[in-house]
């Protein structure tokens, strides 16, 4: 079950919103929690790491592209995360494992919140994932990771905040 919430004119009035006139670049941080603290070994840091700057940089550009939630500040946590392919640290965990054979149902989950111009926090929390092998799309290792980060970053653009 997913609930949108979506950012409307009145809006305005509580900040969600501010005029070109003195628009700001939202700040957006992002960091790891959850069941993710643990899986990050397995996976390897070094992969995380990078997961974290790219959902960090995805986000940023989509909201500074379409002028999405000015002034406001992102708080992500990226709480789960699934490669489509194994990462470096799982093959070399397991040697018979093959990076070009191998793949799985990928994605990630987020959550987080939204503090707006007046201070009025909103919760965010998204996921999206692969649903059967016949939908893993592409050959990337974080490709249904990444897809959910863009889609994520076009619906808090868009205004609508995402629970699910």
């Amino acid at each position: 079950m997913r609930r949108l919430v979506s950012i409307t004119p009145f809006a305005l009035a509580f900040g969600l919103a501010v005029s070109p006139a003195s628009a700001q670049t939202p700040q957006v941080n992002v960091t790891v929690g959850g069941d993710l603290v643990e899986a990050a070994e397995g996976l390897g840091q070094r992969d995380v790491d990078l997961q974290v700057e790219r959902l960090t940089t995805v986000v940023s550009r989509e909201l500074a592209r379409r002028g999405g939630l000015e002034g406001a500040q992102v708080n992500l946590v990226l709480t789960d995360l699934k490669p489509n392919r194994p990462t470096f640290e799982q093959v070399g965990n397991r040697p018979g494992l093959s990076v070009f054979d191998s793949i799985s149902i990928g994605g990630a989950t987020i959550e987080g919140e939204v503090v707006t111009v007046d201070g009025q926090r909103l919760p965010v929390r998204y996921s999206r994932y692969s649903t059967s092998l016949a939908d893993v799309y592409g050959f990337g290792t974080w490709q249904d990771a990444d897809r959910a980060y863009s889609r994520l970053a076009s619906n808090l653009a868009s205004g609508r905040l995402v629970s699910r």
